[in-house]
């Protein structure tokens, strides 16, 4: 849930700001809405501070140079030289690659010519030797000039790389090539030394990894002092008196009270207007917050007075996955791979909820394929391993098992949306738009998979239309409410339908899944497994045909089950994601 917020504002003598400030960072419960621009010589120093250590940082944390991570102290004193001297390698390292792969390209082009010396042409062309390099096709050499000589240094898909030599200037209808800087031994030599030289600025910045956690400790410190002090230059001034605005969660509001009373400031607690920038704050039991981890992938917050999906977000994620998927085989890798991947990073990784959801999402997987009988594809199984649903084995039950997902996605949706509006007559406009869904659901039924169309579905969209046209924006006056209200559904009433069947999406991927699948362990099969050589052949096969699916697997569903709850359910629900997290004042260093 969102958690409701209170709006506060404090009122301190200027003597008093900054212990006020420090307070407040101490108590870890205000979110600072900045009643100027912050600013002064303190922000300008720690902002050039902190980019300057988290360029640093991030260099040292490539998996290039992560060969050694260790927690050494390093000595705060020069720390600006050592993230100086880290970042002017880096840029030298950066430098040198470029133009180490220019070389290669030029190595790879003058290869062709052969070795000579660039510079000794030159010398022969001051005497009056007139020569020069250029590209002709093969068959019209022959027709150069007489007193031109032509001598084929390499000859590359029919065209020829020639030397021309001729007693006066050389008038042929080809573009000169012109001569490199340097003979091709040179290049070679030189690309030989700049590989030595990378090797060396590479095992430089390996080295000075050991000041990896150490840059990040005084990273987070350097956070800290910085929001300390645009927290200070930030608040609002009146004479002597200073003021500070900002949220507070509804729960915290008796700590502040007992502080400010504490403290002999003075404060004031009242709700937020529609009008204020209120940050989101989501609380939800353990079990629900596992789905946090894609929000913050895909970078999405609920606004303030918007609505927290991540119920139905986790239990349509599940399930979408699970057909998406749906294949028990690949289903036990990803628990495979999800218990590798917690024993090695779960000490590194801050919220660890990222492996529960994987775990649920990978069983779901599992059950999807138990219940199609779909282990690794479903041909080679045969009659030998037969599905717990074998209804699911019939590709229009699963269409329209996706159709019925779509309208009761949608209509929770609206649901929800009348709950809130109510006891508002508006809530019926939100259960004409239910009828409406289930309408579609009946006609996508009808129009795709050839099924009959009720009768009684018909009366769905009439009685459906009926309460959205009237009780969209029910007011005193009919016409202007029945006007908004045909609006709405003439702009929304295709979409409705076109929603619905967008569900389909989660049988056509599962199926191409299953397809694929199928089609690598047939092309196995053919090969068998008669000698050794074949066996090799037939496992290549098979590891590449599911490896291919492994890893298609997680973008298919970010592609499509994170669309349809962040897309199309958020469109019924009517979020548009316009909030920012909720950041408390706070001290997460201690610097004592």
């Amino acid at each position: 849930m969102i958690v409701p917020m209170k709006k506060i504002a404090i009122l301190v003598q200027a003597k008093d700001s900054e212990p006020a400030i420090d307070k407040l960072r101490t108590l870890g419960v205000v979110h600072v809405e900045h009643q100027q621009l912050p600013k002064g010589a303190n922000v300008s120093a720690l902002t050039d501070e902190l980019a300057l250590i988290e360029q640093a940082a991030g260099i040292l944390s490539r998996d290039e140079f992560l060969r050694q991570d260790t927690a050494e102290s390093l000595d705060l004193s020069d720390w600006e030289f050592t993230a100086r001297h880290i970042i002017d390698l880096h840029n030298r390292l950066s430098q040198l690659q470029d133009y180490a792969l220019t070389l290669k390209n030029r190595i790879g082009y003058w290869q062709n010519w052969g070795d000579f010396d660039p510079q000794a042409m030159d010398a022969l062309r001051k005497k009056g030797v007139y020569l020069g390099l250029y590209q002709i096709p093969v068959r019209e050499i022959e027709n150069l000039p007489a007193a031109v000589v032509a001598k084929k240094l390499s000859v590359v898909a029919g065209v020829a790389n020639c030397l021309l030599i001729c007693q006066g200037p050389i008038e042929v209808p080809y573009k000169e090539i012109s001569l490199p800087q340097m003979r091709l031994a040179a290049m070679r030599e030189r690309l030989s030394e700049d590989k030595r030289m990378l090797d060396y600025l590479k095992d430089e910045i390996c080295k000075a990894t050991r000041y990896r956690q150490a840059f990040l400790r005084l990273k987070r410190s350097l956070e800290e002092e910085l929001e300390f002090h645009q927290a200070l230059s930030g608040m609002g001034e009146a004479g002597a008196l200073m003021y500070l605005s900002g949220y507070i969660p509804f729960d915290a509001v008796g700590s502040l009270e007992q502080t400010a009373k504490y403290e002999q400031w003075g404060i004031k607690i009242s709700d937020p207007s529609d009008q204020d920038q209120v940050p989101t704050l989501i609380r939800n039991p353990r079990w629900v917050s596992m789905i946090k981890p894609v929000f913050k992938l895909i970078g999405v917050i609920p606004g303030y007075r918007e609505l927290d999906i991540s119920l139905w977000f986790l239990l349509f994620f599940s399930i979408f996955f699970g057909m998406l998927i749906g294949d028990a085989g690949i289903g036990m890798i990803f628990i495979a791979l999800t218990f590798w991947a917690q024993r090695r990073w779960a000490r590194k990784v801050k919220d660890r909820s990222i492996f529960t959801l994987f775990y649920l999402s990978s069983a779901c997987a599992i059950t999807w394929g138990a219940l199609s009988g779909t282990f690794f594809g479903q041909e080679w199984l045969g009659q030998s391993v037969r599905p717990l649903l074998p209804v699911l084995r019939n590709d229009k039950n699963i269409q329209a098992l996706c159709f019925f997902l779509g309208a009761t996605h949608l209509s929770i949706a609206h649901s929800w949306r009348a709950i809130v509006k109510l006891p508002s007559l508006a809530a019926l406009s939100e259960a004409g738009w239910i009828l409406i869904l289930w309408g579609a659901f009946f006609l996508a039924q009808m129009l795709i998979l050839g099924e009959a169309f009720p009768v009684f579905a018909k009366w769905f969209f009439v009685i459906g239309a009926g309460l959205v046209v009237f009780f969209t924006s029910p007011s005193k006056n009919l016409l202007k409410g029945v006007g908004t209200g045909l609006g709405s559904l003439l702009l929304n009433l295709v979409n409705s339908f076109t929603d619905i069947v967008s569900y389909i999406r989660l049988f056509a991927v599962g199926l191409a899944t299953v397809a694929i699948a199928d089609a690598f362990n047939k092309m196995a099969m053919e090969v068998g497994f008669q000698s050794v050589a074949s066996a090799l052949i037939t496992s290549l096969i098979l590891f590449i045909g599911h490896a291919l699916n492994i890893l298609l697997a997680p973008l298919s569903v970010l592609v499509h089950g994170v669309r349809l709850n962040v897309l199309e359910f958020c469109n019924h629900i009517d979020i548009k994601w316009s909030g920012f997290a909720y950041r408390p004042l706070k001290k997460q260093v201690n610097n004592s």
